[in-house]
């Protein structure tokens, strides 16, 4: 990506209500390491020349424990209530040092899984895009459509050709997405992720293949999978 520099976003500041457990489930462990470590620490081990910020929530008592803490190639910042304002923040936090045509790749804090080739592939692939792009995995199971009226009956079967599982890192242009998040949260729109937003914004961001292990931790019986799957990385 000659003449851009590439900014790590990684938003931590989520509260992980369906893990329920005692703490947010990026402070969790899998084989005695916080969730969020094993994620900065392949993030960093991939992208070592990248900067990188974390949103954490104004509550957060677990940070100051994380392995992550004391490592000087990443800032924090404030978080927000839902991921788009956290994702912002950091974007405002980054102003002073990046341009516009900078690319931001943005990682659940939760999907330590992501494979180091997938994120090569991703930034390879995204280089000579104007807007960027993110990984995602082919829809590969029958998908039945329900009833609104009956939510437990099948009224159709879906055609999965042409649907994707958003995955993350998601990467795009700093500028670009510095706005399309603004002016989404100033409009109301619904954004569970930063391609949702470049889409209102009337963009069309790449689709890369990615493996289907990058899961994203969510429920209680991630952990033990997640286990495994670093395990086979």
């Amino acid at each position: 990506m000659p003449e851009a520099s590439l900014w790590l976003i990684v938003p931590a500041a989520g509260v992980g209500q369906r893990m329920a457990a005692e703490c947010p489930k990026q402070y969790l462990r899998v084989n005695s390491e916080y969730i969020l470590d094993i994620t900065l620490r392949r993030l960093l081990a991939a992208l070592p020349a990248a900067g990188c910020i974390v949103p954490l929530s104004s509550t957060d008592i677990w940070w100051a424990s994380t392995n992550a803490s004391s490592d000087s190639r990443i800032a924090t910042c404030a978080g927000g209530n839902e991921r788009a304002n956290s994702v912002l923040n950091a974007l405002q936090a980054l102003a002073p040092k990046a341009k516009n045509e900078d690319w931001v790749l943005v990682h659940d804090a939760a999907r330590p899984c992501v494979a180091s080739d997938d994120l090569k592939r991703l930034l390879e692939k995204v280089g000579a895009h104007s807007v960027g792009g993110l990984l995602a995995s082919p829809v590969t199971d029958t998908l039945k459509m329900a009833s609104p009226q009956a939510p437990d009956t099948v009224t159709s079967t879906v055609d999965r050709r042409y649907l994707w599982r958003a995955l993350t890192p998601q990467v795009f242009r700093y500028g670009l997405l510095r706005d399309a998040l603004q002016r989404a949260l100033n409009q109301g729109f619904a954004i569970t992720d930063e391609a949702s937003a470049m889409e209102q914004a009337g963009h069309r961001p790449l689709l890369v293949e990615g493996r289907p292990d990058n899961i994203k931790i969510t429920v209680p019986a991630d952990l033990a999978l997640a286990g495994f799957i670093l395990g086979q990385l």
